[in-house]
């Protein structure tokens, strides 16, 4: 048989297709999987933890367990269903079953009223199994920033909003010309990051709930020192360099990370840190700062770059036993005007030979924006889309099972040869997640492997057609 280039490049399917009884590339072998950091490992670790939680109702009233309901919530998430509506019709697919190691498959209400009473710290356990998984796999390693440190970037951010429906958690934003109120869900969101690597790596959010505060500060330090805490004792020996924007850099944030062993790249801004900014001048003046010129070449012009840093400053005039460095970068426009700055306070130290660096750690700081939130907003997670609030935590299951979901997403992009040839095949997310849920419409699966090799090699016409499963349920291992 005659292969093109691309059949040599992703040569041969193994003869494990229920229904294909050929071999159609009889040379050659497939893309891997990694035995523990690819899809279907991930997914039965996933489901050992769901069958560990507690199940508050009475377990003879319902024929669907607390497993069953989250794995298939996280079926929807990770299928990229648009709707509770819309994966409703996947109740009795063999797929999913199969898959995502249901038994039963709750229907939408019944789903709701089981996750709705569920703790979302419960979670957790799930999103920390993923990463020590990556640890073990030595996945991490790439990301080690700065002195056996990883970044990790923290923000907030809105996943629910009504003018009607809320709970006793729910932030209020009142109008101040016509006093309507907006009921809001918001979390506090946590990635390690890298600036030469586009994945992030997700840990559990924290949601950002009404006692937290009346204002966007209160509310994301509060919300920063459960999440922080959270993290030292789920990850004690881990060292960390937290990247956060303006908000973070105040006194007792700042000494909260110190008390958790935690380093920290913090914005500052002029406006909010006047004090600081005057002793970077007198530090200047007195010859204690380093400034540091380049040129470079940006979009076929050039541009003047410069850095200035300076140690062992007062943070403000409350706190000045509360020492910090400075680091400063700014890029000039060919007439020198101003076109970027950006400053920080951190307790490490800058020399000339990382400042630059640091610098681009600093910057990192916007992949949990970028690569973040704008991809669960933009790339088919429907991360704004309202799937259910629930009367006590249901929203915040269900935006933590989309993080969840989308972790192991990442974990795939950046460790499984499968998913990254069939990635690099359809090139785009989005159209990657069009042919996962055609296949997984149209095309019997035992296995996320077997789905991924259908799509790679245009098996489709050869796989079996999905029945549908007896209401008893599939085997789960």
């Amino acid at each position: 048989m005659n292969l093109d280039g691309s059949q040599r490049d992703l040569q041969g399917v193994r003869e494990h297709v229920p229904g294909v009884s050929l071999m159609l590339y009889p040379d050659a072998i497939p893309p891997k999987t990694r035995r523990h950091l690819s899809f279907d490992p991930l997914i039965r670790r996933i489901r050992l933890r769901a069958k560990q939680l507690p199940y508050p109702r009475n377990q003879s009233d319902c024929e669907y367990s607390m497993a069953d309901a989250l794995m298939s919530a996280l079926a929807l998430f990770s299928l990229k269903d648009p709707s509770l509506l819309a994966f409703e019709k996947r109740r009795y697919d063999e797929n999913i079953k199969n898959l995502f190691r249901v038994l039963n498959v709750p229907s939408d209400t019944q789903m709701r009223t089981i996750l709705d009473p569920l703790e979302p710290d419960l979670l957790r356990p799930m999103f920390n199994d993923v990463f020590r998984q990556l640890q073990r796999g030595k996945t991490l390693e790439p990301y080690v920033f700065h002195d056996g440190c990883y970044l990790l970037s923290l923000d907030g951010t809105g996943y629910f909003s009504s003018k009607k429906i809320h709970c006793e958690s729910c932030l209020q934003k009142k109008n101040s010309k016509t006093d309507e109120i907006t009921y809001q869900h918001q979390m506090l969101g946590a990635a390690v990051v890298h600036p030469d690597h586009k994945q992030v790596i997700p840990l559990a959010p924290e949601p950002i709930i009404k006692q937290d505060g009346d204002n966007k500060n209160d509310c994301e330090r509060n919300a920063g020192k459960r999440l922080l805490q959270k993290i030292r004792d789920e990850h004690p020996n881990l060292k960390l360099i937290v990247v956060e924007d303006g908000l973070g850099s105040n006194a007792p944030h700042i000494r909260e990370l110190k008390r958790l062993d935690m380093h920290f790249l913090l914005g500052a801004k002029p406006d909010d840190h006047e004090h600081l900014f005057e002793e970077v001048s007198r530090a200047e003046a007195a010859g204690r700062a380093t400034t540091l010129r380049w040129t470079e070449v940006a979009k076929k012009e050039e541009v003047q770059c410069e850095i200035r840093f300076a140690h062992d400053l007062p943070l403000n005039k409350s706190n000045a036993d509360l020492r910090v460095h400075f680091l400063q970068y700014t890029e000039y426009a060919p007439d020198g005007s101003i076109r970027k700055r950006f400053s920080w306070v951190t307790d490490l130290t800058i020399t000339r030979d990382n400042a630059r660096h640091l610098v681009r750690g600093g910057r990192a700081r916007w992949k949990i924006e970028n690569e973040t939130f704008n991809t669960l907003k933009n790339q088919d997670y429907h991360f704004e889309h309202n799937f259910g609030h629930g009367e006590q935590n249901l929203s915040v299951i269900f935006a933590m099972l989309m993080m969840l979901a989308f972790l192991v997403d990442q974990t795939q992009e950046l460790c499984c040869p499968l998913f990254q040839a069939v990635h690099k095949k359809l090139v785009s997310r989005r159209s990657l997640w069009d042919h996962l849920r055609s296949h997984f419409r149209h095309c019997l699966c035992e296995s996320m492997q077997q789905l991924q090799e259908a799509i790679l090699y245009d098996l489709a016409k050869e796989m079996p057609i999905p029945g549908f499963a007896s209401r008893r349920g599939a085997r789960v291992p």
